[in-house]
């Protein structure tokens, strides 16, 4: 990925050090999840339909990154005395218990072109040639520091882009979307970063539409979609 390294990768390691600010950094699965609680920058879209907007700096973007985290503690199993003591013993949690999700995007370029990209599938993409978006390869625990897993825009290409829709969907061991608290995060370089929070969870159905960029006169506008399916055809 011939990529301006610096800019891409501290942008990247950003979400990194916000896990650790935001206090959840010592959680099972804690990972780049955070709550307006935990301080710092960052605009939280919590109701559907809510919108942000990014005015492209000079020279434009450089780099859009989304990323994908949730909170990765199932809840606790009901329990007898028995099983309390057992744990006791044994120094375990009854309520820790690994889950995943994973990130992908549907996207419709100027020019018409339309695709997914997801790790499902292999789709990964390309940065440097169309359709100009790449899947960081999946975690596959959701315990790891700063966002589970990215995908990265080129942003000196955002002026080809029309539109992209985020999405998350179950891969293994998910209770309920309300448990995992999905959120994804849209970052730019020196911009706080825009946070989709679904306000509403259907646990019966895998996956979930979260939000949506449109290229918007050359700005990027940020839309709270918060809209449940039960797989990728009907969504």
């Amino acid at each position: 990925m011939s990529r301006d390294t610096l800019s891409a990768d501290s942008l990247i390691n950003a979400t990194k050090s916000r896990a650790k600010f935001s206090g959840h950094g010592n959680a099972l699965g804690a990972a780049g999840f955070r709550t307006e609680d935990d301080g710092g920058d960052g605009e939280f879209l919590s109701s559907s339909g809510e919108t942000a907007i990014i005015n492209p700096q000079d020279g434009g973007f450089h780099h859009i990154l989304i990323g994908a985290a949730w909170d990765n503690t199932a809840p606790p199993a009901p329990q007898g005395f028995l099983d309390k003591i057992k744990n006791r013993i044994k120094g375990e949690s009854p309520s820790s218990k690994g889950i995943d999700i994973d990130l992908g995007c549907l996207y419709e370029l100027k020019n018409g072109k339309r695709g997914a990209i997801q790790a499902f599938g292999d789709m990964h993409g390309a940065y440097d040639t169309s359709p100009f978006i790449e899947l960081s390869e999946d975690e596959r625990t959701g315990d790891t520091e700063g966002n589970d897993e990215f995908i990265l825009i080129n942003g000196a290409k955002w002026d080809e882009f029309k539109r992209i829709l985020i999405y998350v969907y179950i891969y293994e061991g998910a209770p309920d979307w309300a448990h995992i608290k999905p959120q994804i995060q849209i970052m730019v370089p020196d911009e706080p970063p825009m946070i989709v929070v679904p306000d509403v969870h259907r646990g019966e159905l895998a996956v979930c539409a979260s939000g949506g960029i449109e290229n918007v006169r050359g700005r990027i506008k940020l839309t709270n979609y918060n809209e449940y399916c039960p797989g990728h055809s009907e969504m």
